[in-house]
């Protein structure tokens, strides 16, 4: 196995993404502590944000996968000119789907704000967010053409200056209204949605100039459309109750609260759920998800070759690497979480949601592994059906759990504890079907427990070196160095424990260095 061979492309994604992050990072920190908009801003930020990502899933969610199947399994054939039609009809089709889409928000944002959010504040944040959807269809589109091709670096860098566009356009749109509008909390939200239809805008015209592959000899196919609305469609689906999960968050939460503690409190409470435990919990499910995208691609050409082989050891490969990564995040977050929250908003408010967004956190990211080998091999559907289970028990148990505010399970925390289930059981029926369909085999002490052991002399650390800081520089220096101190050990613990092989260690990036080991 040449080295990188199998996971082509991942570390432009994991090094895009660690740009991605960082800078997402910054811009929610700035809003979070941004005098004048803080956790009511956040509030009427992410519930319009919430409905902008339910209708983007809708129409352009499944195009990445989709059209990176359909042009993997045309480049492995050397079809050049099946390629440039793919590209040139599946940018007609949701060019006119996401104008659809686009005026479809914009148009209902009245009836969506006062009638399913309760929350008439977020109008203006759903229309300035409209445009994104147009945007972003194209944009999909664009990146999955150049998965298939194996040029995973475009979207990387796509990826990257859409982040870094939208962290400037933030800062300086919310500023701009801080100063003119006398700290007016609902245009400030408003301004700051409008910087995501502004960045998707750049990065629309980044990857047209990037794009040299088709000439206008390249044509319109209806036999094409149709492959990519039956493979694009189901992918969606799946990407619809995701959002949906969010979604329910957001039309539950402030509903319910707000009867018990007030509509002000209650959009607090929302606000710390959605703009920082929520934002905290899915930095490491990021990197798993761009990770994801590198699968299909690969399972697709394996599925033209018959290799049922390559397909589980693919797949065994990425549950591995996403154990590795998702387990001691998990950890860290549910042991350090009051530490991680005073450093990044001052206070330790909600570190409880933490705790249990954490452990949510290892199903979601097995999920995402599990749901991509489904769609490469194309039981499409079978996602589909595990998330809709998930959602229905999400919308019951947040019905039951949000209204007992003065219940230990209630309010927020209810929230969270329904959106454990909801991906416990999803990944689980994922599993049962997958491991039907190519038989791939767990070794639970290579997968499981040795990480498990690493976890746990990462955590000593962590914790020891805290203790030891802690007493002599600021609590966020002390927090900061044992961070760093305690991943350095973790890597030093996988390689002892000898969790990766050799041909897993020839995988990651600057591997001559860990040969000693």
């Amino acid at each position: 196995m040449k080295k990188n061979r199998l996971l082509n492309g991942v570390v432009f994604i994991i090094i895009s993404q660690a740009v991605v992050k960082v800078f997402g990072l910054l811009y929610k920190l700035y809003l979070a502590n941004k005098e004048g908009f803080g956790d009511s801003g956040n509030a009427i930020y992410n519930a319009g944000f919430q409905i902008y990502a339910l209708l983007l899933t809708v129409s352009s969610i499944g195009v990445p996968n989709a059209v990176a199947k359909l042009v993997a399994e045309k480049y492995y054939l050397g079809d050049k000119e099946s390629i440039g039609n793919i590209l040139k009809t599946a940018l007609i089709l949701f060019s006119i789907i996401g104008m659809f889409f686009s005026v479809i928000m914009a148009t209902s944002s009245g009836y969506i704000s006062n009638q399913i959010l309760e929350m008439e504040e977020t109008k203006n944040t759903i229309i300035a967010l409209s445009p994104a959807i147009f945007n972003v269809c194209l944009i999909s589109v664009y990146r999955g053409f150049y998965n298939g091709i194996k040029k995973i670096e475009i979207t990387a860098k796509s990826q990257s200056i859409e982040q870094i566009l939208k962290t400037i356009f933030t800062v300086t749109l919310v500023e701009i209204a801080f100063y003119t509008t006398k700290k007016n909390t609902v245009i400030m939200a408003s301004v700051a949605n409008l910087a995501t239809s502004f960045a998707t805008f750049m990065c629309v015209l980044y990857l047209f100039k990037k794009n040299k592959f088709f000439a206008k000899k390249s044509k319109f196919s209806s036999k094409i459309a149709i492959r990519t609305l039956k493979y694009s469609i189901p992918i969606s689906l799946s990407s619809i109750l995701v959002s949906l999960n969010k979604n329910i968050d957001s039309a539950t939460v402030v509903r319910y609260l707000k009867k018990y503690i007030g509509e002000h409190r209650a959009k607090i409470e929302y606000g710390i759920l959605s703009g920082k435990v929520d934002v905290i919990a899915s930095l490491p499910i990021s990197f798993i998800i761009a990770i994801a995208i590198t699968i299909i691609p690969n399972i697709s050409r394996f599925c033209i070759k018959s290799e049922k082989n390559k397909i589980a050891n693919v797949t065994n490969t990425y549950i591995l690497f996403t154990l590795l990564l998702v387990i001691p995040c998990a950890a860290g977050m549910i042991s350090f979480s009051n530490n991680i929250m005073i450093l990044l908003f001052d206070n330790s408010n909600g570190s409880i949601l933490l705790k249990v967004s954490a452990i949510s956190m290892i199903f979601v990211a097995i999920e995402q592994v599990l749901h991509a080998v489904l769609q490469g091999i194309g039981r499409v559907f079978i996602p589909t059906f595990s998330l809709l289970v998930g959602v229905f028990i999400k919308i019951a148990l947040n019905i039951l759990l949000i209204k007992n505010f003065n219940n230990r399970l209630g309010g927020t925390l209810g929230a969270c504890l329904s959106t454990l289930v909801c991906h416990a059981v999803a990944c689980s029926i994922s599993y049962f079907f997958l491991k039907r369909s190519i038989k791939f085999n767990i070794n639970y002490l290579k997968f499981v427990i040795k990480p498990m052991i690493a976890t746990i002399g990462m955590l000593f650390v962590l914790n020891t070196s805290f203790f030891l800081f802690n007493s002599i520089i600021s609590i966020k220096i002390a927090i900061i160095i044992s961070i760093l101190l305690a991943s350095f050990s973790y890597v030093i613990f996988v390689l002892l424990l000898k969790i990766l092989d050799e041909n897993e260690l020839k995988l990651l990036p600057f591997s001559s260095a860990f040969n000693k080991f």
